[in-house]
């Protein structure tokens, strides 16, 4: 290959731009595969945010649902109240922890599910 050749001046441009690419951090790698441009930056969107919190949420319920399936309702009740009047945190705690319609919804479920499990 010469200078004199017609495609090394095509060859010469490839191979900048790849070299430029490279600098950069980019890799050329099939889509969806992880290889060397993933690790430079992570792209998160607000969906995948949402959803995480949303399945946050719906985990914390089942479990208040749960615990008042478990203890049930006048114990419950008692120790949310029991909370309330404390101090430090305790408040907040008994806020989070109170039975909401969600809560006793998912304790009427799984009184439905275990009908011999409960108090």
């Amino acid at each position: 290959m010469t200078l004199t050749d017609p495609n090394y001046k095509t060859f010469s441009g490839r191979l900048r731009r790849i070299e430029k690419a490279h600098s950069k951090g980019y890799g050329f790698e099939a889509k969806g595969t992880m290889g060397r441009s993933s690790t430079w930056r992570r792209e998160r969107s607000f969906g995948k945010t949402i959803r995480a919190i949303l399945v946050l949420l719906m985990i914390g319920w089942i479990m208040k649902g749960a615990i008042y399936f478990y203890v049930g309702d006048e114990v419950y009740e008692q120790r949310v109240a029991g909370l309330a009047t404390g101090s430090d945190f305790d408040p907040i705690a008994a806020r989070i922890m109170f039975a909401d319609p969600v809560t006793k919804l998912v304790a009427s479920f799984l009184g439905e599910v275990f009908p011999e499990k409960r108090q």
